[in-house]
């Protein structure tokens, strides 16, 4: 079965008209008119029920139904219904604890790799399609079972990539350095995405 996933890097851009605004045309050619509900996971937030009101009013927007997981008598159920997904950005440690706890995991990659249903990340979304999330960008403020991602996609993604600057003042170390250190110690491919773009 062909997977389809539309991972992009973040859901906000300044100027770029509010959420999901610089790549609500690829959402809806992603999509297509097949897909008429999607099942959005707000998870990677705290407040869920304000962040599914702002998917749900852009997806809308854009010609679909929304029903967000959190809402769900059974999230389980509500994965194996779905006839896509898309998860939303935040925290992508909590993110992934919260797929695991509600074992969400494998229903998911039952979805979207043999049953074929498309699948949308942004950020932290997009982080967890991936074989770990060892590049995120994220505060470790919870500590899923392990760093073993959905494996929708056979490399990792480190969303909001910025090339260093070399006019900075600050001597921290970049972004280029850090994913450098991550292949220092495993070998699994990466690829870096910057703002308002997508894979």
């Amino acid at each position: 079965m062909k997977r389809r996933l539309l991972l992009v890097s973040n859901s906000t851009l300044h100027g770029a008209g509010g959420y999901l605004g610089h790549c609500q045309q690829q959402i809806q050619e992603f999509f297509g008119e097949q897909v008429k509900r999607i099942l959005f996971v707000p998870y990677a937030l705290h407040d869920r029920d304000s962040y599914a009101k702002t998917a749900r009013e852009k997806l809308h927007s854009l010609g679909y139904e929304v029903d967000s997981i959190h809402e769900a008598v059974d999230p389980v159920e509500a994965v194996r219904k779905a006839q896509g997904i898309f998860i939303g950005g935040g925290n992508t440690f909590r993110l992934l604890k919260t797929l695991y706890d509600y074992k969400l995991v494998p229903e998911i990659q039952k979805r979207v790799l043999q049953d074929g249903i498309p699948y949308m990340g942004s950020s932290a979304g997009t982080n967890v399609s991936t074989i770990s999330i060892n590049t995120t960008n994220d505060m470790p403020i919870v500590y899923p079972p392990t760093l073993a991602a959905m494996g929708l996609v056979p490399f990792n993604i480190n969303p909001h990539y910025l090339d260093p600057d070399p006019n900075s003042k600050h001597m921290g170390e970049t972004r280029e350095q850090r994913i450098q250190q991550y292949h220092e110690e495993l070998d699994a491919p990466s690829v870096l995405v910057r703002h308002r773009r997508q894979v």
